[in-house]
């Protein structure tokens, strides 16, 4: 019929993080969430009111470091968490006995106790006998942690490839790095990046605990803003915007990361 109407797709995920590439064309969650963001923060920018448009504009300059802040502890603490996954991932796949019951209990003992009990424990309990400054301590903790979680996407990652292709690279001659480097590692990387992108995403928000340790975050700044004007509402109205739009982003960052490593694989 001439007149039937379009269908529209809307794509109802099951709370993935990131966006995939069968999202194209779909009118997806992600989609909606990002320009709702944006409709929101520039409604509160060009707010009808001059006054009240101008105090969220002062609001915003005035987490601007907190960004800053929130950023520089989000990328350190991932890049050591990486680095910090891949040797206890490879730990826990070892056949030294030794080397695999440390990787293990270090996995263990990090996932059993919360990040907010770490950040306080390495700042303030450690701090009897070292003293580390506020966001040191604070990317230390957060790479700990998350480098538990690591671990376990690298182990799982490197599980999954099948068992013949390090015996066929061994009888070519590969010893057990150049298997891994050369042979495993390019293979399993497809079933890492994905959860790597979503612990990513995850860092960044629990670097709101940093806060408590007076780390100047994007939730800190806020706080203090709060504390001295009183603008509860607006302040958080504000943080939580400014969070939200910074995650749509690099979950859509990092998926379109992941296609493009897709597409040079396939080639």
């Amino acid at each position: 019929m001439a007149d039937q109407k379009k269908q529209v797709k809307i794509d109802v995920g099951d709370g993935a993080a990131i966006p995939s590439k069968s999202d194209k064309g779909l009118f997806s969650a992600w989609l909606i969430s990002f320009f709702l963001a944006i409709a929101v923060l520039l409604g509160l920018l060009f707010y009808p009111d001059p006054a009240m448009a101008e105090k969220y504009r002062n609001i915003l300059v005035f987490l601007k470091d907190g960004i800053y802040v929130t950023f520089q502890v989000t990328f350190s603490s991932i890049l050591l968490a990486i680095i910090i996954g891949f040797f206890t991932g490879l730990g826990r796949l070892s056949k030294i006995w030794i080397v695999n019951i440390l990787a293990s209990t270090y996995v263990e003992i990090v996932r059993g106790i919360p990040l907010l009990v770490q950040l306080f424990y390495l700042y303030y309990a450690l701090g009897k006998f070292i003293q580390v400054p506020d966001k040191l301590a604070a990317i230390i903790a957060m790479s700990i942690c998350y480098g538990a979680y690591m671990g376990e996407v690298f182990r799982a990652g490197i599980d999954s490839i099948d068992k013949g292709q390090t015996e066929a690279a061994r009888s070519l001659g590969f010893n057990g790095a150049q298997t891994m480097m050369y042979v495993i590692l390019p293979q399993a990387w497809r079933t890492i990046l994905p959860p790597v992108g979503n612990e990513f995403i995850a860092l960044l928000k629990d670097t709101s605990l940093v806060s408590i340790l007076g780390v100047a975050d994007l939730l800190r700044r806020g706080r203090e803003y709060a504390s001295t004007s009183f603008d509860y509402f607006e302040t958080y109205t504000m943080v939580a915007v400014v969070y939200l739009i910074i995650t749509l982003i690099l979950s859509k960052l990092v998926s379109i990361m992941e296609e493009r490593l897709g597409q040079h694989d396939q080639r």
